[in-house]
């Protein structure tokens, strides 16, 4: 009798759901629209940087070089400048991000001895693109030396090989995926959770559903059932978009990334229950759940900012942010293709705050709306 009971609790809310155009939207919208974004928009990569260059010795040398810049697909040679004066002319417009200076004499410096100068004069108006930008003009740089020196003893030259591992080609979609999967599942599940049950009260519904033989425990958990499920779908068209959109394979078990999501749904759900248990009114939830975790998500995740980058009492505090944890397993399985046995701790973390919070909430629920 309960479990029928229950069943149709579950199919009144997702019927409830499904006829809400609003509510389809930020749940199935809202995870397309943000995977897109910090997918092709949003990225720490600078690719396609417009670039002039000042050729004062027109040598075969210094052609074969910028021959290889603008092969690369960091930069896009927007042509050359006469003189230094055209140089901060471009800077100053925005034209260009960055100017290379060969000097004359490039190749009979190399030549005669051994050495040459290059001057990079970049825009730091953007601290982190000039940075980024001088870094990669400079691997290009030394890849076109370590050419040249290819015939030619060198001693005691130390060259250090550099390996990529996990991603070789330095994709930010590798950082942004996993981090966008925590930040919409835990504004959908939050949301979600805490509006529709703020909602029975402010219609006054939920003193019906309380009144009712339904027991309150089930009450709770038959809203929180279609949420559950939808997210599911959220993950699955997340793991889509990122294998055949934005080129990123699931490296490691499909089935344990999907059981490690259920748990931090759940843990999300907790925490949308706890504050539907404290909100008011639907506009209260709204806000509470808007800001008090996308915030703590974007923040202290650790795929927008580095946490090891924090003052110590930011880092505590990154603890107890749940989309912290589920960050950390998402990229141990689905970047570095890891097991249960790489991500027990994040695991065991995550399922003692789902445990502690689902508690709270329902010791905080009240059975008699006042």
């Amino acid at each position: 009798m309960i479990n029928n009971q229950f069943l149709v609790f579950v199919k009144k809310e997702f019927a409830h759901v499904l006829r809400d155009r609003k509510t389809l939207l930020v749940l199935f919208g809202l995870p397309v629209m943000q995977i897109l974004i910090f997918g092709f928009a949003l990225t720490n990569e600078v690719k396609n940087a417009s670039i002039v260059v000042l050729d004062q010795a027109k040598d075969h040398q210094s052609q074969r070089l910028i021959g290889r810049i603008g092969a690369s697909r960091y930069f896009d040679i927007e042509g050359a400048v006469d003189d230094e004066e055209a140089i901060e002319q471009n800077l100053r417009s925005g034209k260009v991000k960055m100017a290379l200076v060969i000097p004359s004499g490039f190749s009979y410096d190399l030549a005669h001895r051994n050495k040459a100068g290059l001057r990079i004069i970049a825009d730091a108006s953007d601290p982190n693109t000039a940075n980024t930008l001088s870094n990669y003009l400079s691997s290009i740089i030394m890849d076109e030396q370590a050419e040249l020196n290819a015939n030619v003893p060198v001693p005691y030259t130390i060259i250090p090989e550099m390996r990529m591992l996990y991603n070789p080609q330095l994709k930010g979609v590798h950082n942004f995926v996993p981090g966008v999967m925590a930040l919409v599942l835990m504004l959908v599940c939050v949301m979600m959770t805490a509006i529709s049950i703020v909602r029975e009260k402010e219609t006054g519904t939920m003193e019906i559903l309380l009144v009712s033989p339904f027991k309150p425990l089930l009450v709770i958990l038959s809203k929180a059932v279609p949420y559950l499920l939808l997210s599911l779908v959220n993950v699955g068209t997340i793991l889509l978009l990122s294998v055949f959109v934005l080129d990123l394979p699931v490296n490691g078990s499909i089935l344990l990334l999907l059981a490690e999501s259920t748990m931090f749904i759940i843990t999300c759900l907790s925490i949308g229950l706890f504050i539907s248990v404290k909100a008011q009114s639907q506009q209260t939830a709204m806000l509470i759940s808007l800001m008090g975790m996308m915030l703590p998500t974007i923040l202290f995740s650790g795929f927008m900012f580095p946490i090891e980058n924090m003052p110590k009492p930011l880092q505590a505090i990154t603890n107890i942010v749940p989309s912290r944890w589920y960050y950390i397993i998402v990229k141990s399985i689905m970047i570095k293709g890891l097991g249960f046995q790489a991500i027990w701790k994040e695991t065991a973390i995550l399922a003692g705050m789902a445990v502690f919070l689902t508690l709270v909430s329902l010791k905080n629920f009240k059975i008699r709306l006042e």
